[in-house]
């Protein structure tokens, strides 16, 4: 019985070794997240579409029992300092937004170095595009869609619900963001001081146009602005700044910074083993039902 149970866990720890080497850190969660019931009355009928035309690909979440009412749209863009991420790894964050009733859409986007600014932010306006487009054979409303994501994706989510050009240049009229829920984004980091961000933005001619608080405006979708005050990745001071200067242009906007919560607490918080750390996913939803009417 000791042999068994110590080549048992001998085989666990393997198992576990290899998991962490060949998935990455939001691949795991999400495998938690699964195992932990997260999947249950959700379905994914869209997996892997394609959009763009650079090879960007994306699935779609929904209820299980979505019926043939519209349900309201959430696109969500994962982070990894525009160098890492894939749709994949973030399934435990559409499974949370689809678990409450509404239809998920997780785009992939091209990442530095092959890319720098403002591909990222193309990419993320032809991901509205394809939604605007084909999110009612999913069920969705493409009169009702908001835009979240976290820390990079929450770059992508500010940016596109502030800077009119880039849904303008994909034919989309920026005022189909009804909505937007940005989770410990950057919204005004210049001068850079990680190398990321430099790498990303390397070669821009005017760094202020790089910044979604430039964009601050008066009209801008109602914004909620998810911080936490332990994150010293992406600081809070991120989303007091833009909040202020929203509200200085009469913008509705709210911030949420969650007491001692780090820059990857706020969004493991939307995974099923960790809701219970902080109300990340009820004030989201909370918020966008304000925001998108009944579902």
């Amino acid at each position: 019985m000791r042999r068994w149970l110590l080549g048992t866990a001998l085989a666990f720890g393997l198992l576990v070794a290899l998991i962490a080497v060949f998935v990455s850190p939001p691949g795991i969660l999400s495998l938690i997240d699964a195992l932990a019931g997260g999947g249950i009355g959700v379905e994914r009928p869209g997996n892997a579409i394609a959009f763009g035309s650079h090879g960007q690909t994306l699935d779609v979440w929904r209820p299980a029992d979505a019926g043939d009412a519209k349900r309201p749209v959430v696109i969500f863009w994962y982070g990894g300092g525009w160098v890492k991420g894939d749709r994949a790894a973030y399934a435990f964050a559409a499974r949370a937004f689809a678990r409450a009733g509404f239809v998920v859409v997780v785009p992939d986007y091209r990442k530095v170095p092959a890319i720098r600014f403002p591909a990222m932010l193309q990419d993320g306006a032809k991901a509205v595009r394809w939604t605007r487009d084909h999110v009612a054979a999913f069920g969705g409303d493409p009169a009702r869609i908001a835009l979240s994501g976290h820390s990079a994706g929450a770059y992508t989510v500010a940016m596109l619900a502030l800077d009119r050009r880039w849904l303008q240049a994909e034919g989309v009229d920026p005022r189909i963001v009804r909505a937007a829920v940005p989770l410990c984004g950057p919204y005004d980091f210049y001068p850079w001081t990680s190398s990321r961000a430099r790498e990303a933005f390397k070669g821009v001619a005017d760094p202020r146009m790089t910044q979604p608080i430039t964009f601050a405006r008066g009209d801008a979708p109602p914004m909620l602005l998810i911080t936490g005050t332990a994150d010293t990745t992406v600081r809070p001071r991120n989303a007091l700044r833009l909040a202020a200067a929203l509200h200085a242009h009469g913008a509705v906007v709210t911030v949420k910074n969650y007491p001692g919560q780090t820059h990857e607490a706020i969004v493991m918080a939307l995974s099923r083993p960790f809701r219970a750390r902080s109300s990340v996913l009820a004030d989201s939803v909370a918020f966008l039902d304000t925001a998108l009417g009944d579902r």
